[in-house]
């Protein structure tokens, strides 16, 4: 865990790069060796973000529509002469915190898995030629959900869960791993915008954490940056609570 340049030579696409858990995990990788396409929306800067860091890439894709994730992978692998490692993160498409009972679930959780496996179809023939791919699926903060909405939360991460394993088993033959990370109450400028407007949603966030504070982008991308290295080679198809433990609140 301690070579600042285990990633060396590999390549990375980080989706929803612009900011947030994201944005850090694309510093993360590209601080430990790797050369990182960092995606994101129109509206995110993500271009100018990354201008003056050495190693990252940004790009502008519409993350909405599975349609458009082949696109995105073939113009990844055309600058980069390939793909080792895929970060799947995508913004919601509304601001506001999901409530209890939401009618919308069920068709937010089915646009997520159109998207990723959209994305990881595309990116399969590129990983089978890699030594080391990595596929690390990225859940829901927190903050996307209401104070009373935790059946939301645990039934999205049941949902990526069962789509990672899913993957896990159908790739696993090739020596690419695939797993996921289920973020808690984190501080990203989405969820300041949240919680600025829901104080008392911010202050669920932190009583549910054992660790009685709201965590940092690096705080996941740390744990990113394990899963795509070596040091994860015999772990596949399991998702990883950064929550800084969870209370049962």
């Amino acid at each position: 865990m301690g070579d600042p340049l285990r990633l060396y030579g590999l390549k990375a696409l980080v989706l929803h790069a612009g900011s947030g858990v994201g944005e850090a995990s694309a510093r993360t990788l590209v601080k430990h060796g790797a050369t990182v396409v960092a995606a994101d929306t129109s509206n995110s800067d993500v271009e100018r973000h990354f201008s003056a860091v050495k190693g990252v890439t940004g790009i502008t894709a519409n993350l909405a529509d599975a349609d458009e994730m082949p696109a995105l992978v073939q113009e990844v692998v055309d600058q980069l002469g390939g793909i080792d490692i895929l970060v799947n993160e995508f913004p919601l498409p509304f601001k506001t915190p999901i409530k209890a009972s939401a009618d919308n679930l069920d068709g937010l959780l089915k646009s997520r898995a159109a998207l990723i496996l959209s994305t990881c179809r595309a990116a399969l023939p590129h990983l089978k030629k890699s030594p080391a791919g990595r596929i690390v699926n990225m859940g829901f903060l927190r903050s996307c959900f209401a104070a009373d909405a935790n059946q939301e939360y645990t039934k999205a991460e049941k949902d990526l869960a069962n789509l990672t394993r899913a993957l896990a088993i159908e790739i696993g033959e090739f020596g690419i791993n695939a797993n996921y990370l289920q973020p808690g109450g984190v501080m990203t400028p989405d969820s300041r915008d949240v919680f600025r407007n829901d104080q008392a949603l911010r202050d669920h966030c932190i009583k549910a954490s054992a660790a009685s504070r709201l965590g940092e982008p690096v705080d996941i991308a740390k744990v990113v940056l394990f899963l795509a290295s070596d040091d994860s080679v015999f772990v596949s198809g399991t998702g990883i609570a950064v929550d800084g433990g969870r209370t049962g609140s």
